[in-house]
């Protein structure tokens, strides 16, 4: 007899599911494509080569035109793009200046992004965004939300009213443009054009690459977006790499604190410019991308006219030097994820995806935009680049202080009589920058601590105000100086809220990529909200994101926190 586990169960199939499960589908898979939202996909779209790297263009080409990106019109893209719709998707959802909606879902007309990050919530964001909130309220078509750094610090509060950036803000001001409509950027008045003198002097031979590599490293200019790395080895290892070769021009400043490269690309991009030609001469680049942070509508303008102006330039050249081969220069617009500033999370960014930080070796030297070495600058370095061929580049390391070699562009704000874009020497202290190119503090403050560097670099006490202010001069004290954010504070401030602020910002802005990155932040928000911290936690979390961390968020996080229990531990109850 048999056993009856050993009977098998035979389950009846109906002859509909027989049918359905041999026949091959009628459609393919995933919402299926509209052909309205196919037309207006490429009615908008229209002029933009329907590549996979150029992903973020066509969204933000809908995302624009729409206010949101709709589920149909993402469908239609993938479509266009020869992309999976979860591509699509993901990229869409990533990016915090895209808004993914139903297609029934209702858009506001007009998005107000009020700044909440420190230099704004110091000269009263909360006031501002509150009261836009009750002057706006209401309105049809009208949206008021917390938005991180803008790149006003400078000028706080301040706050974006759709493309139009709004610095010193109050909720009279944000009212007025939007009952005006006036949410488009401002136009900017274009910077002085250049002769393109020093990359002449290159292709007619007067001066030949080894000399232009030489001259940076008499310099001993350093990259300026916050590592500070010599950039004549950065030159000479993609040069000795085998073509083709990439360039990439970070211009996506988003720590906070930060505002420099906007003053630098508005006054001038000729200058930029010419830096991107000569480096791509000289290291020998076919295809630069310049990659701009978002919230800069007005500098993207002004950028895209200095390119169309330069092509003609460049026309002439190659007629009057019949050997020379320009690189393809491109610009690409960010779209609110501050990651984009790690140079590999932007090239990630540039081919179409979302901006996840790369794991190292190989570096982006050797292995950049599609996978050929890459030379990644931050703009303000190659701003430098004419200058120091035209003046040499010994004379300009002297200008430094206390063995400092060079010039720095510190991004000042907080509380000074002179917020702004300061030129000052390589190795000034804080306490001479404030005084000599600040005015000093602001009326009824007393300087209590500061920050060296942006959201990473750490909080200082005002007693180490006398420390030069430079690459590598501020590691004993858990601190450094990043792309020269220095947001200063009085009395009346508490480095313990300051810290709370930048990991708020920190936790918006991870990018989820690795565990101790995404969950740490997290946590740290949650312990720092404690009358008195614990202190064994946070340090076993510190650990954790410091060893673990794929990228310099989430091992730079720490920091304030750090900053805070070392020199302000009476303001966590330690």
């Amino acid at each position: 007899m048999n056993n009856p586990q050993d009977t098998p169960v035979v389950i009846p199939i109906r002859p509909l599911e027989r049918q359905a499960r041999g026949a091959a589908r009628r459609t393919p898979k995933g919402r299926q494509v509209q052909v309205a939202a196919r037309e207006r996909v490429a009615g908008l779209c229209g002029g933009l080569e329907p590549r996979a790297d150029l992903l973020i263009e066509h969204l933000h080409r809908l995302n624009d035109a729409e206010g949101a990106l709709r589920r149909s019109h993402l469908a239609a893209l993938a479509e266009r793009l020869r992309l999976s719709q979860v591509e699509v998707f993901e990229v869409a959802s990533f990016y915090h200046h895209f808004n993914v909606v139903d297609d029934d879902e209702s858009v506001a007309a007009t998005r107000v992004r009020v700044c909440t990050s420190l230099a704004c919530s110091m000269a009263g964001a909360d006031t501002l965004l509150q009261g836009s909130r009750d002057a706006l309220q209401g309105r049809d078509g009208v949206v008021v939300e917390e938005a991180p750094c803008i790149g006003l610090c400078h000028h706080a509060p301040a706050a974006c009213v759709g493309q139009h950036q709004l610095p010193d803000a109050t909720p009279e001001a944000v009212t007025r443009l939007v009952d005006q409509g006036a949410t488009q950027a401002r136009p900017l008045l274009a910077p002085a054009p250049s002769d393109l003198a020093q990359l002449q002097r290159l292709l007619s031979g007067e001066c030949t690459p080894e000399q232009v590599i030489a001259e940076l490293k008499a310099a001993d200019l350093r990259g300026l977006g916050g590592a500070g790395f010599p950039a004549w080895r950065k030159w000479e290892t993609v040069r000795a790499q085998p073509g083709p070769r990439h360039g990439v021009v970070n211009i996506d400043e988003g720590e906070v604190g930060t505002f420099k490269d906007w003053q630098v690309l508005v006054s001038g991009a000729p200058q930029v410019l010419e830096g991107v030609l000569i480096a791509a001469e000289v290291v020998g680049l076919s295809h630069v991308w310049l990659y701009l942070r978002d919230e800069y509508h007005d500098a993207r303008a002004l950028l895209q006219r200095e390119l169309d102006a330069l092509a003609g330039q460049v026309q002439a050249l190659r007629e009057r030097f019949p050997g020379y081969t320009p690189p393809v220069l491109e610009l690409r617009r960010g779209a609110g994820a501050y990651i984009c500033g790690e140079e590999s999370a932007l090239i990630e960014s540039i081919e179409g995806r979302r901006g996840l930080p790369r794991l190292k070796p190989p570096i982006v030297a050797l292995n950049g935009v599609f996978g050929r070495p890459t030379l990644a600058h931050n703009l303000e370095t190659l701003w430098w680049v004419s200058a120091l061929l035209a003046h040499g580049g010994a004379g300009w390391a002297a200008q430094g202080r206390r063995g400092r070699h060079g010039l720095r562009r510190f991004s000042v704000s907080g509380r000074v009589r002179q917020p702004g874009v300061h030129l000052a020497p390589a190795g000034i202290t804080l306490r001479e920058l404030i005084d000599e190119h600040c005015g000093g503090m602001a009326d009824g403050h007393t300087l209590y601590a500061f920050l060296p560097g942006g959201a990473s670099g750490g909080i200082l006490p005002a007693s180490l105000a006398d420390v030069p202010l430079d690459f590598d001069t501020l590691a004993e004290h858990g601190a450094f100086v990043g792309s020269m954010a220095v947001v200063v504070m009085g009395e009346q401030d508490r480095a313990r809220d300051a810290a709370l602020n930048l990991m708020r910002f920190f936790e918006h802005e991870s990018c989820g990529q690795c565990t101790p990155c995404r969950a740490g932040t997290g946590q740290l928000v949650r312990l720092m909200q404690a009358p008195t911290w614990d202190v064994h936690r946070m340090d076993e979390l510190s650990t954790v994101m410091r060893d673990a961390s794929i990228c310099g968020l989430g091992q730079a996080a720490p920091n304030p926190v750090d900053s805070v229990r070392r020199f302000f531990p009476q303001e966590v109850g330690l």
